[in-house]
């Protein structure tokens, strides 16, 4: 049986906008390719789905580490729930309907992690009870306002672990409480 886990880079004060916060150091880039090759797959919402088809066509102006993640995004399946979307991209399927059935479905049929990303899909997936995990990469910056990790009340929540991953940022994992 798969666990899903919301996991994203947020502020100190609790957002999560990549944007601001800059390009991540590259030791957690290449953190961040290892996680998603070790992922059963990933779950997005539209808005979060529409940012990561950034890596669905190379580009010229790539590295080797972002070509190695893109190719490791790409190998990896997708659920895009959306009822405004008609069509997804390569390797992505997508769930336009009964959310909780899907999810449950994904769970049972597949082993392993399967990565939930983007705060509103996460507080969907939340209220159904169905997010095993939170992992928040805590980066050493404050916003002030963006979008917030949690898009609701915050669920009762138990940390289990916190690491370390590269110099200045922590990844807190908690589970529900």
């Amino acid at each position: 049986m798969a666990t899903l886990v919301f996991e994203l880079n947020v502020s100190l004060d609790g957002y999560i906008d990549h944007q601001r916060m800059g390009p991540p150091d590259p030791l957690l880039f290449r953190h961040f390719t290892e996680r998603v090759r070790d992922l059963a797959g990933m779950v997005y919402g539209r808005g979060m789905y529409e940012v990561m088809r950034y890596w669905d066509e190379d580009t010229h102006e790539w590295d080797a580490d972002e070509r190695e993640y893109a190719a490791a995004w790409r190998d990896k399946p997708k659920w895009v729930v959306s009822r405004s979307l008609k069509s997804v991209g390569p390797n992505a399927t997508l769930v336009a309907d009964d959310i909780e059935a899907a999810m449950r479905a994904l769970k049972a049929e597949h082993a392993g992690e399967i990565e939930v990303a983007g705060p509103e899909l996460a507080q969907s997936l939340t209220d159904l009870g169905l997010i095993d995990e939170y992992r928040l990469y805590l980066h050493p910056v404050v916003l002030g306002y963006g979008k917030p990790f949690f898009a609701g009340a915050r669920p009762p929540l138990r940390l289990t672990a916190s690491d370390v991953i590269v110099a200045n940022v922590i990844r807190l994992t908690y589970v529900p409480a």
